[in-house]
């Protein structure tokens, strides 16, 4: 093996046990970083400040070996639990070969379900949304569930400044790929928004973030009825119903990325 490639690898591997709580499994996570399409790990994107990445390769990295232990979504009471099954950075594909397809920043499965976890930070308040979509996705292959979908694709195109925070195309695009992979496994797809309100950094207006909170509502309105469900909580939300080993956790989360209360 070229002795350059195993030097990089190994500060690459101490780089990333520095990025991590000390409880989730480095190995794992790096596995997943380097499978992944971003290069979050090997660009510095994971080790900025106000990486989204990084809180969400912690948050759901304790439960990578232990997912029965993953606490449940606040809204998702319902659903089948505990998890068989948790990964971080997967691939939603279209059906079709070619071109680019979503990666999610977490999935979550279960015996009956497919929950798409898309992981939001600081990304909301950085700057004012403008949707733009391919005309790919106008192609004929999403199914007549996935209408209300389909509805909210065609008001971006007519209307791309519809939202001020909410990245709505990104959720449009990835809510078609985690359709597409639910349906191959043979289970229920959910898209869950899971977003931070941060207490520190950037300032953030409290008007900001209750605006947040509206188009989450109005666009989950929007959608409500597909096959894909759509929902949303935010990560102080949801830590906060953890218990057991998985309360530790929880709060050492919360202090590391100054979650807003």
């Amino acid at each position: 093996m070229n002795n350059k490639r195993v030097e990089r690898s190994g500060i690459a591997q101490l780089e990333l046990s520095n990025l991590l709580l000390p409880h989730v499994p480095v190995e794992l996570v790096r596995a997943a970083l380097d499978n992944a399409a971003g290069n979050e790990l090997g660009s510095g994107k994971l080790a900025s400040p106000e990486s989204s990445s990084a809180l969400a390769v912690n948050g759901f990295g304790f439960f990578l070996e232990r997912p029965e232990l993953l606490p449940r979504f606040p809204g998702l009471e319902d659903l089948d639990w505990p998890p068989i099954k948790v990964d971080i950075e997967r691939q939603m594909r279209f059906p079709w070969s070619g071109g680019r397809h979503p990666w999610l920043d977490a999935a979550v499965e279960t015996t009956s379900n497919l929950i798409g976890v898309e992981s939001k930070r600081f990304e909301p308040f950085r700057d004012r949304k403008k949707a733009k979509l391919s005309d790919a996705y106008w192609r004929d292959v999403w199914g007549d569930g996935m209408d209300e979908w389909c509805a909210m694709r065609d008001r971006l195109r007519s209307d791309p400044a519809a939202y001020v925070h909410l990245d709505a195309a990104q959720l449009v695009k990835h809510a078609f790929g985690l359709s597409t992979q639910a349906k191959k496994l043979q289970k229920k797809g959910i898209l869950l928004y899971l977003y931070a309100e941060p207490s520190s950094g950037r300032i953030i207006s409290d008007e900001s973030f209750s605006r947040h909170r509206e188009e989450i509502s109005e666009f989950t309105d929007a959608v409500s009825g597909a096959d894909l469900y759509f929902a949303s909580c935010s990560w102080k939300e949801w830590l906060s119903v953890s218990e057991g080993k998985a309360r530790d956790h929880a709060q050492r989360v919360l202090k590391r990325f100054s979650l807003k209360a």
